[in-house]
């Protein structure tokens, strides 16, 4: 019962942050291009990166931070979303620069999170 808990204590505290953080990049830099998700999902891609390398996924931390937080901070399908809307809006080079800046940074920063943590 413990880990279900940490979990929705996680994911609930998660979702408030990307919310938040959705928010605030819409305001401060508008919703032309979808940087609140790109920021989400790279600084959540570090994050877990770095969690992962410190040996923190196993038992509570893990189940708090990893699959609670981070789960329902960072959002695959909204990434994919919204670049089809980009796509649908006839951006045609917004939504691959979109793609390729996410899955590139995502990467580099979750190895450099990973590597961090594992110091």
């Amino acid at each position: 019962m413990t880990g279900w808990l940490l979990v929705a204590a996680g994911g609930f505290a998660g979702a408030l942050a990307r919310y938040g953080v959705s928010l605030f990049s819409a305001r401060r830099w508008g919703s032309r291009f979808p940087i609140g998700t790109l920021t989400v999902n790279a600084s959540g891609a570090f994050l877990l990166g770095w969690l992962s390398g410190s040996g923190h996924t196993i038992g509570g931390p893990g189940l708090l931070l990893g699959t609670g937080f981070l789960g329902a901070y960072t959002t695959f399908s909204t990434l994919n979303t919204d670049a089809v809307k980009l796509a649908a809006a006839g951006r045609r080079a917004a939504w691959p620069l979109y793609l390729g800046i996410m899955y590139s940074a995502g990467l580099l920063l979750a190895y450099a999170g990973y590597a961090w943590g594992s110091r």
